[in-house]
């Protein structure tokens, strides 16, 4: 059975005022220290949590704020409204930073910042298609305005051994062979095409696990990344955000799983290891007990931060 490729008809809702909480707000405003003015880009802007913080910490302040899913970037927009033309808003990909950049801006930035997570208020639109816990269309794209393929699509056309990849890759899912197979037992009755029914499907395949934590947590992830092609994202983006910093530049990233921390951990280094970048957080930042019970969804989150050496003439 062949699924073709098609918009979910969903109800519109206008775009509200985010629920998103920023994470590790104060150790990103401290290591970025944006008192100092300048140039900064929000590369993933989301809820504009963070934007706000780094704009109301100088009024010398510019920032870049760049998101690809359109209704954050409406939503940021009227949270930063007051702002002004200090913020510029950009909807494209993070990956897209060196493009989107004026050019005065290039190599004179003097900070970046990039949250890899998915934001509160993509996990609580249903129609979104992120959340275990609200039945929506298995949708999952981050730009439904020019990514051609959902979830649904993507479950309903790949084979059994290519499922089974992708959970164990990109979620690191223990049984990723049992639940493949039983996707692929379920299409014979009909596609998936709610995140209820996958849910319920591998509720009922695989043993629960950790108090708490949905069977199904991994596999959305994974289904996540490969709709959005989020590592590739991320790798594109390490290629150039450094080269958009000014001599004393800073670099901060947010992870909120292991196969982005990996990767970041592995790109700071190698810019450290060139001699040209030190190493603000060796060991990375995580939440406080206080602010993970505050927050939850901060639980896994990762702050790692480098910065160009070279002063500050």
């Amino acid at each position: 059975m062949i699924l073709l490729c098609r918009d979910f008809e969903t109800p519109r809702r206008p775009v509200g005022p985010t629920s998103h909480t920023p994470v590790l707000l104060d150790q990103v405003i401290e290591v970025l220290q944006p008192e100092r003015g300048g140039w900064f880009v929000d590369a993933t802007v989301g809820g504009g949590g963070h934007s706000e913080a780094l704009l109301e910490a100088g009024s010398d302040v510019r920032l870049i704020a760049i998101d690809r899913d359109s209704r954050a970037l409406a939503r940021s927009k009227e949270r930063l409204a007051r702002f002004g033309d200090r913020v510029r808003f950009v909807h494209a990909p993070f990956s897209a930073l060196e493009g989107v950049l004026p050019e005065e801006a290039r190599g004179r930035v003097a900070g970046i910042l990039a949250d890899f997570g998915v934001s509160s208020d993509q996990l609580d639109e249903p129609e979104a298609g992120f959340s275990i816990q609200h039945d929506g269309p298995l949708d999952m794209r981050m730009d439904r305005g020019t990514q051609k393929t959902s979830a649904a699509v993507l479950l309903a056309n790949a084979s059994e051994d290519q499922l089974e990849e992708w959970f164990s890759e990109f979620g690191e899912e223990r049984f990723s062979r049992r639940i493949a197979h039983a996707i692929l037992q379920s299409r014979r009755i009909g596609p998936l095409l709610r995140t209820s029914q996958l849910a319920d499907l591998i509720e009922r395949t695989v043993p629960r696990g950790r108090r708490g934590i949905h069977p199904a947590t991994r596999v959305f992830q994974a289904l996540r990344i490969v709709v959005n092609r989020e590592l590739d994202e991320i790798d594109a983006f390490f290629e150039s955000a450094p080269r958009m910093l000014d001599k004393s530049g800073r670099l901060a990233v947010i992870t909120f799983h292991s196969l982005e921390d990996r990767r970041a951990k592995l790109a700071l280094r190698n810019e450290v290891r060139s001699g040209e970048f030190c190493d603000l957080l060796p060991r990375g930042i995580t939440p406080s007990s206080a602010e993970q019970r505050c927050n939850p969804r901060s639980r896994s989150s990762r702050l790692r931060a480098i910065m160009r050496q070279g002063g500050g003439e």
